[in-house]
């Protein structure tokens, strides 16, 4: 019997792994780039040249600068209160029941954007009681209208990045009220919104200086211009510290952003579980 000769073929190399290619940056990136960093950071550069470091030692001890910025904490505190009540349920209502009336909306809330804070705050000197006006809490009720338009529009952007009728839907067929469902589903997912909005009206009220100056109440930037006149080199460092504050809150939010991104897989929609009907009388 004759020998039958085989012949093997070699098996196939294996396919070395495509690396991933580098993008490279445009050039025209990096110039937009290195002119936006000049730009805010040269000015900043001159201001901390000007201000030195004894300025930022002695600026805490400065008379004054912990009350005025105790009152600018509070102030801010109830502005985002009374914002957040006003604006959230209002914008999920548009949402849902009027969508119609939602370009009628984002043109009355632009409106504190183009009327000057000056003509605000002598309307509001005229038509308010004499006992509010004697007192700081007039100022959140005209801070409210000042933050309105931002955050408005961080609010409606985080409810345009979810299905809210969907969301709304399948809360209610699982029994939940209005207010349930605006407490453990809709605001779970407008978390970064809210971060959003809150940054907004924090750095509004802490560099707010017009409206506080004629109510004659000294608040942080109040005290900044009025401390200028004595010691213009410590009122810069307290400008620099007001804006680490406002740079320290967006670095806040933009790590619970990311973190949030990363938990709902880059997505934002969060339901909650809601008991039956049946059970809720119980």
């Amino acid at each position: 019997m004759a020998a039958v000769a085989t012949e093997r073929t070699p098996a196939p190399a294996p396919v070395a792994a495509a690396r991933p290619r580098r993008r490279s940056v445009p050039v025209w990136r990096w110039v937009v780039m290195l002119i936006a960093a000049v730009y805010f950071l040269l000015p900043l550069f001159a201001a901390l040249r000007f201000a030195g470091i004894k300025a930022f030692g002695t600026v805490f001890t400065a008379a004054g600068f912990g009350s005025s910025l105790w009152l600018s904490v509070r102030l801010a505190a109830v502005t985002w209160l009374v914002t957040m009540v006003l604006m959230i349920p209002t914008t999920v209502y548009i949402h849902l029941r009027l969508p119609g009336l939602r370009r009628l909306l984002e043109g009355i809330t632009i409106l504190p954007i183009v009327i000057p804070p000056v003509v605000l705050i002598i309307g509001v000197l005229q038509v308010m009681p004499l006992g509010l006006r004697a007192t700081v809490w007039m100022l959140p009720l005209e801070y409210v209208i000042l933050a309105m338009p931002f955050a408005y529009r961080a609010i409606d952007a985080g409810l345009r990045a979810i299905d809210i009728k969907t969301l709304t839907e399948a809360a209610g067929s699982l029994g939940a009220g209005w207010l349930t469902t605006l407490w453990r589903v809709i605001l779970p997912n407008l978390r970064t919104a809210v971060l959003s909005a809150t940054i907004l009206i924090v750095a509004l009220v802490l560099g707010e200086f017009t409206m506080a100056s004629l109510d004659l109440q000294q608040t942080f930037p109040v005290w900044i211009v009025l401390f200028d006149q004595l010691d213009a080199q410590m009122s810069v460092a307290a400008s620099i510290f007001a804006l680490l504050i406002t740079w320290l809150l967006l670095m806040l939010i933009t790590v619970v952003a990311t973190r949030q991104s990363r938990r709902t897989g880059g997505g934002e929609v969060t339901l909650f579980t809601v008991a039956p009907r049946e059970t809720i009388g119980n």
